[in-house]
């Protein structure tokens, strides 16, 4: 497996009465599908994977393995603070059909990188799917030093590295691991055109939720070394990121979302948007909807 380019961590619409809103669900996925995005990740962080039940994961998976049908690579989130939890988690998504999984340095618990080591390396030999590293040491409370990245990159089932520090010195640490079979891929937004500028292989992304076009578009001048455009465009998309981050993903996220239509809620502890930003909700709606129009396939 090569992964490259947009990959969206998706998020999961629920109903009014806080359901799974499966509707909403696969009109998300038609669209990354109509948009030509790269990869989706099912019931990541962005997905709120922390506050689904199992049946419910393993219903978003397996609508998403089914409707995208072979198209992209379908990544299901599966770590656990435990390693035979996240290992079950694991065998769970194989037989579901998930091509790879996208697992968490193991969140509050604080390993050790020799911690690290060993869980990551239990979970390629036993798991059953090529395994994509994730390193967001924001929400988990652990850093994966870049030391440890580079051991694990030489396990054969171990295929890349969703890197979230936004630090340029991280991302120029892990470059060099980059070959056929070992992805490093951004897992930050605002720097991911810094990253796929300097070689990094693509993003898995927050905003391509709501703008898959553009991200694809975004990807493919930074990827075809085009710096000063995909720096021209990436411009284009700097109030979104800065409203992504006013409140703790994926709240705003999910506001522009239900202005689309898909899903209206999260769950407890979060809670909806306040409203202090619901004005700049809808002026941002309205101006990524224009760009997203732009930039789809037929208009390009």
């Amino acid at each position: 497996m090569q992964l490259s380019g947009s990959i969206t961590a998706l998020a999961t619409p629920f109903t009014a009465t806080g359901e799974l809103d499966l509707p909403a669900w696969q009109r998300l996925l038609q669209g990354q599908l109509d948009a030509g995005i790269h990869g989706v990740v099912v019931a990541g962080s962005t997905g709120e994977a922390s506050a689904l039940f199992e049946p419910e994961f393993e219903t978003l998976l397996r609508t998403a393995v089914e409707q995208a049908g072979g198209k992209l690579p379908v990544l299901a989130g599966t770590g656990h603070s435990n390693t035979a939890k996240t290992i079950q988690a694991c065998r769970r998504a194989a037989a579901l059909g998930a091509d790879a999984v996208l697992v968490v340095t193991p969140p509050y618990v604080r390993p050790t990188q020799s911690g690290l080591l060993a869980h990551f390396r239990a979970v390629a030999d036993e798991g059953g799917l090529p395994v994509v590293l994730y390193n967001v040491p924001g929400r988990t409370g652990c850093d994966m030093a870049a030391e440890t990245s580079a051991q694990l990159s030489l396990h054969p089932n171990i295929v890349g590295i969703k890197e979230a520090r936004a630090d340029a010195e991280r991302m120029e640490a892990l470059l060099p691991l980059r070959r056929r079979g070992f992805a490093v891929l951004s897992g930050d937004d605002p720097t991911a055109v810094r990253a796929m500028l300097a070689g990094a292989d693509g993003i898995v992304s927050v905003a391509s939720n709501v703008v898959p076009n553009a991200f694809r578009r975004l990807c493919g001048l930074a990827r075809g070394g085009d710096a000063a455009g995909a720096e021209e465009f990436d411009a284009r998309l700097h109030a979104l990121y800065h409203f992504l981050a006013v409140e703790p993903n994926p709240i705003p996220l999910k506001a522009l979302l239900a202005l689309n239509g898909i899903g209206v809620g999260l769950r407890l502890p979060l809670q909806p948007l306040s409203s202090l930003h619901a004005a700049e909700a809808e002026r941002l709606h309205a101006d990524i909807l224009q760009l997203e129009q732009r930039c789809r396939p037929q208009a390009a």
